[in-house]
């Protein structure tokens, strides 16, 4: 174990020196000491208690049948988690995959089928589209979960929604789920309007939590176990592998694998919690050109974003801008799309009314006030 530590080090030393990212290529971690004592929940499974009596260690390896919720984030150093459980004899039986598949590489919202992984022959179950919870029948073969995608920090990024599924699945059955943590690029702070669950809940925003909530994907695990979010206030028997090195307010991160087909560099994933908002209005945000999340256009008018600094906070400032230059009534689609992502009714009426971006932010705060004190029971690093 120490050897891959080691050599994923030196792997994400090689592959990254900075995180101002512009393709594909630049992801990767900031620059660590040759001794750093960093390391993914991935990277720390086999030190930490679990993996023995998770696994059911019988005479010739680990025989309990076990399900891994992955996809082409879930590496340890340069080779994919399932690779790496079959190499140390875990017996795993089948793969779930979120949105975008388990290569990553499907569009947003585009239909993702049950396959079958060609290496490793084996099935590859769907939990995107009318599947998004694991069904008993695809349970009933199981005897252990593991966890493991790359979350972005944001309430509408579904990847934090399959994940309360998935422990909602395991719960009903009482089948246990490890939680294999990772850093959150956007960890370093807590913003924007709290979820309305009585009005705006759906896939891309399930919980009662701002739009950037600050929390690794564990942390958030335990958030959703311990509040009882789950159907009837059921709890999983839940067991995050923690990071080894993390602190959110002090280290730099950037992403090793692009998370989903959109996000493809640091500086895309710091500007995507302040711009997802235009996936409910008629402006676009890049999809299908070399620069996703970096621009916003609506006919030809262009907001260009490649060479400004990501703003420190959820910021309405693009959105307002685009709201004044997009004439009257030709903004928002017409559906509910855009308070889903917003998680409140009330950001479109306070837009069209032409209030400041500070007062709209104080219409949030106490919201988020209460947020920060739930989140602070289940914070696991500082």
């Amino acid at each position: 174990m120490n050897f891959c530590k080691h050599l994923f080090i030196l792997l994400a030393l090689a592959a990254c020196s900075a995180c101002h990212a512009q393709s594909n290529e630049d992801f990767g971690y900031e620059p660590l000491s040759p001794d750093s004592a960093f390391a993914t929940g991935a990277e720390n499974l086999w030190g930490h208690e679990v993996f023995p009596s998770m696994f059911l260690f019988r005479e010739g390896g680990y025989k309990g049948r076990t399900a891994v919720v992955a996809n082409q984030t879930s590496v340890v150093g340069a080779t994919h988690l399932v690779d790496t459980l079959l190499r140390a004899g875990v017996n795993v039986t089948k793969i779930f995959c979120p949105e975008h598949g388990f290569r990553g590489i499907a569009a947003a919202g585009a239909k993702v089928d049950n396959s079958t992984d060609p290496k490793t022959g084996l099935p590859i179950i769907s939990l995107y589209g009318k599947n998004k919870k694991p069904t008993p029948q695809q349970m009933a073969t199981v005897d252990a979960v593991v966890f493991d995608l790359q979350d972005v920090g944001c309430r509408f990024y579904t990847y934090i929604s399959t994940l309360h599924y998935v422990m909602e699945a395991c719960a009903e059955r009482g089948i246990p789920l490890v939680v294999l943590d990772r850093p959150n690029p956007n960890g370093h702070y807590v913003d924007g309007p709290v979820l309305d669950t009585a009005a705006c809940r759906s896939f891309v925003g399930m919980h009662p939590v701002p739009v950037v909530y600050g929390m690794t994907i564990g942390e958030y695990a335990q958030m959703i176990n311990g509040e009882r979010w789950l159907k009837g206030g059921v709890q999983c028997a839940l067991t995050v592998v923690p990071l080894q090195g993390y602190r959110r307010d002090s280290m730099g991160y950037c992403l090793p694998v692009a998370p989903s087909p959109n996000l493809r560099n640091a500086h895309a994933v710091a500007l995507y919690p302040s711009l997802c908002l235009f996936e409910g209005t008629h402006c676009g945000v890049g999809r299908g050109t070399d620069y996703p999340f970096e621009w916003v256009t609506f006919g030809t008018d262009t907001l260009d974003l490649r060479q400004e600094a990501a703003p420190a906070r959820f910021s309405l400032k693009y959105l307002m801008a685009m709201h004044r230059r997009v004439p009257q009534g030709k903004f928002f689609i017409q559906n509910n799309f855009f308070e889903k992502l917003a998680g409140t009714t009330d950001l479109r009426r306070q837009l069209e009314q032409g209030l400041s971006e500070e007062a709209i932010r104080a219409t949030w705060q106490p919201g988020l006030d209460r947020f920060k004190e739930i989140r602070k029971k289940y914070l696991i690093y500082q």
